[in-house]
């Protein structure tokens, strides 16, 4: 925080207490030149205002909050960049990366600052650490079966892949559905885990300059017959010739290959989309999808719950 800012905030917070204190003093003195105990001129409906001093229990409770203040300032950071003198901070400020957070962590345990949100992570793993640990011995497949397991793996689905997936993992444009058994890099359970720790990388390059306008119009209207689209069976046909550069990928039958994330064609399932617009802007301009890897973010043994959840969500699909 710059000293513009630090100074502007520690202006108005101990101003604030310093204009209470003398308002307080002000509001104990008598300013109304009637004796204390006298009626005032104050009257409404029959009841008179007596000139009387605040009362002694409310004051020294008043007095007792500008002293818990200013302890407080002191002790904890609240003065713009002060860090306050028990070295406490709710979290690592300015982490741009996974690894500048563990960096800071251990530098915030050799400093001996006591860094609220690591703190409580800390407890956090000490205290469900065993539940995980007992949760990663069973099978992916025997966990999809235990219900508190799920509800756990619900959570952290919620909390770390909803953002994407949807809070219902149905996904959405550019995003997998996740309940209807349809696998880029395929669905056992190996496979689920395996794309959660490590993620993917898909890459569906840009055919638009290869195949021209037509061209590509021709190859959109072929990968639609593969799913029982109503096409023109001319301009299908046209396209099923310059489909072999797909069937590199999707394999000449449009089945798809989940070693390469390479979608199936023949299931009407689109991830950007089924229209022929959408198909057609997929095939001139390519697509580009990143699932990020969570090994280094959840660890492991979440991981683990995690892929029993989406595991159970396609089962009897």
């Amino acid at each position: 925080m710059s000293t513009f800012w630090t100074i502007w905030i520690s202006v108005i917070s101990l101003g604030t207490l310093a204009g209470c204190y003398f308002l307080l003093r002000w509001c104990l003195s008598n300013q109304t030149g009637v004796k204390e105990g006298e009626p005032m001129d104050h009257e409404f409906d029959g009841i008179v205002e007596i000139n009387n001093q605040l009362p002694r229990w409310w004051t020294i409770m008043f007095y007792a909050t500008f002293v818990w203040g200013l302890i407080y300032f002191a002790l904890y950071p609240g003065l713009g960049s002060f860090p306050g003198l028990l070295g406490w901070k709710s979290s690592n400020q300015g982490i741009l990366s996974l690894e500048e957070s563990k960096a800071a962590v251990i530098a915030a345990k050799e400093q001996g600052l006591v860094v609220e949100y690591d703190r409580q992570v800390e407890q956090a793993n000490e205290l469900y650490g065993p539940i995980f640990a007992a949760y990663a011995r069973q099978d992916i497949a025997s966990l999809a079966t235990n219900d508190e397991a799920l509800k756990v793996g619900q959570r952290l689905f919620i909390q770390n892949c909803s953002q994407c997936h949807g809070s219902d993992a149905r996904g959405g444009n550019g995003f997998p559905n996740l309940t209807d058994n349809d696998w880029l890099y395929g669905g056992e359970t190996s496979q689920i885990k395996t794309t959660i720790l490590h993620g993917r990388k898909g890459a569906m390059p840009a055919w638009g300059a290869s195949l021209g306008e037509q061209g590509v119009k021709e190859v959109v209207a072929y990968a639609l017959s593969l799913s029982g689209r109503k096409v023109d069976p001319i301009v299908a046909e046209k396209g099923q010739a310059r489909f072999a550069v797909c069937g590199a990928c999707h394999t000449p039958a449009g089945t798809g290959n989940i070693a390469m994330g390479a979608p199936n064609l023949t299931d009407n399932i689109w991830l950007y989309g089924g229209s022929e617009r959408a198909l057609v802007e997929t095939v001139t301009h390519g697509r580009n999808g990143v699932m990020p890897a969570w090994k280094d973010i959840l660890g492991e043994e979440k991981v683990h719950v995690i892929s029993a959840y989406v595991y159970s969500l396609s089962l009897d699909k």
